[in-house]
């Protein structure tokens, strides 16, 4: 479970943090465990899996991997490598796609987004922050987020 952890958060605290807490969450939630869907051993491999990535996303939200870093990390790959913000909106579609992008968005969604993907708010608290019920943030978050995927991938999305 460290190796995973390490090779994911790339950071050797984090990731004996993280397996401290993993042990926590799996004693918490042992009773959730079905042995008629895997064995004990894949199941804590796929909770060690998901609670990195999980991990990996909180810290990126709050800018722990620096670019710095992320050069240090990279030195040894062949070729010019790929950081996590060479995949910014502006990258993918350039400065003029990127407001046609987000003009198709209403405030309400635009918000939402940036508050969640940006500032790493989760839902609830995103809806006490705007004093708005927890359904009408879903709603934005849903929406927007459908419409974010029309207008990237056109009419190809499942469900349209």
């Amino acid at each position: 479970m460290r190796s995973i952890a390490a090779r994911i958060l790339r950071n050797a605290t984090e990731a004996d943090d993280l397996v401290q807490d993993l042990f926590l969450f799996i004693q918490k939630k042992c009773s959730i465990f079905d042995s008629s869907k895997s064995s004990a051993g894949s199941w804590i491999v796929h909770m060690a899996y998901q609670r990195t990535i999980e991990r990996r996303r909180y810290l990126a939200t709050r800018h722990f991997y620096g670019h710095a870093e992320l050069e240090s990390q990279t030195d040894h790959l062949v070729g010019n490598p790929t950081v996590e913000h060479d995949y910014s909106a502006e990258a993918v579609f350039g400065r003029n796609g990127l407001e046609k992008v987000m003009a198709a968005l209403s405030e309400a969604q635009r918000e939402t987004l940036r508050l969640h993907f940006f500032e790493g708010y989760t839902l609830a608290e995103i809806s006490a922050k705007l004093g708005e019920p927890l359904g009408n943030v879903r709603h934005h978050y849903y929406r927007g987020l459908d419409k974010l995927r029309k207008q990237m991938f056109g009419r190809k999305v499942r469900g349209s």
